[in-house]
């Protein structure tokens, strides 16, 4: 599983799914720092804990969607993160159609646009696995992800 991919799954859920499953005592079990971090951000909304995010993108992207402003999109260096990261703190799911990463594209107008339908047309079964769980809001769907962090993040409901 790509990191950054990873990333986007943890904060795309805490923006989208109800949060009738939310356990953020999972953030725990991730081994990965930045991801641990990010999921410690996303659960308490607290874009401090962006700052303990190695990578400088990751980091941006953090504090844009813990503080839903998409002001930091624009520190981001990466083209398809920032496009995320622009659909997600406001502008829309018009920002997916810039990622050039298939799965990422999807997945983003899946969260922009509320619809696990568009969950199918992502190839990477873990991604597939997280979009449904955010989508739908199941937390049954985290038990089919194979990568331990990403099933960590998934069960914490982020």
């Amino acid at each position: 599983m790509h990191f950054f991919l990873a990333i986007f799954a943890a904060v795309s859920i805490s923006l989208f799914a109800p949060l009738t499953y939310a356990d953020a005592s999972q953030c725990g079990f991730i081994q990965d720092p930045d991801q641990r971090a990010q999921c410690r951000a996303s659960a308490g909304k607290n874009a401090a804990q962006c700052g303990f995010i190695g990578n400088p993108d990751l980091r941006a992207y953090c504090r844009a969607i813990t503080g839903s402003s998409s002001s930091q999109c624009g520190f981001i260096q990466d083209s398809d993160r920032r496009a995320m990261c622009r659909a997600l703190t406001g502008s829309g799911s018009s920002q997916c159609g810039f990622i050039q990463d298939s799965d990422m594209r999807a997945y983003c107008r899946a969260l922009t646009k509320r619809q696990s339908s568009q969950c199918g047309f992502i190839r990477e079964p873990d991604l597939q696995s997280m979009c449904r769980a955010s989508t739908g809001g199941s937390a049954s769907q985290c038990g089919f992800i194979n990568d331990s962090d990403l099933r960590a993040m998934c069960r914490a409901g982020f």
